[in-house]
């Protein structure tokens, strides 16, 4: 019965967080029927074709916001997210989702383009374009993607951020990170095996 006491406290100790809000304050409790998950979306793939939150539940995913003309922080964040592709290159319950945040630009082709030439081209990193005030919608209210923790500028403000976050399968934000930081990456690799042994 000791055993078991102390191995239940050390599983519930390595237990991921729930984030609920834009200020990322960590909530260990189980989620209620109303707590925060992922909207439901559709956008356009590299291939051309609909991908979206329905393509996703089920997995667990990590999803960050780029633009392929960015000299920034984008390169190195796409440098970085390709340590978690290795890691789970074609894991059929792990996706990658990178956003464009310049969806006037960035179309199929070219994200298809940025896909070959900076990733491994594993079938599991989807690109995803459309909309701008729908892309932007969803990234501030739905992954409270924001270059700011907790301050969620107007929909019209131009979205540069360099969080990678972590979603589960039921679509509930599990972890944010600093994409720039390639430490961060072996977080989000421990943090994704994480919810795999969780089922």
């Amino acid at each position: 019965m000791i055993a078991y006491f102390f191995i239940t406290c050390s599983k519930q100790k390595e237990a991921l967080p729930f984030y609920n809000s834009p200020d990322f304050t960590p909530i260990f409790e189980k989620p209620k029927k109303d707590s925060h998950t992922i909207n439901s979306f559709v956008f356009t793939n590299q291939k051309n074709e609909d991908f979206g939150s329905k393509d996703l539940i089920g997995k667990i995913h990590v999803a960050n916001f780029i633009f392929t003309s960015c000299t920034n922080i984008c390169p190195i964040m796409t440098t970085n997210m390709t340590k978690v592709e290795g890691e789970f290159a074609n894991d059929k319950d792990v996706e990658l989702v990178s956003f464009t945040v310049t969806p006037w630009i960035d179309n199929p082709e070219l994200l298809k383009r940025y896909k070959k030439d900076f990733t491994l081209n594993s079938n599991n990193w989807t690109f995803l374009t459309g909309d701008k005030n729908k892309i932007y919608k969803l990234a501030r209210e739905s992954y409270f993607a924001e270059e700011e923790i907790g301050f969620t500028k107007d929909s019209s403000d131009f979205l540069h951020t360099e969080h990678f976050l972590l979603i589960d399968k039921k679509m509930h934000i599990r972890g944010i990170y600093n994409g720039t930081l390639k430490l961060e990456m072996s977080q989000i690799i421990k943090d994704i095996q994480t919810l795999k042994e969780l089922g």
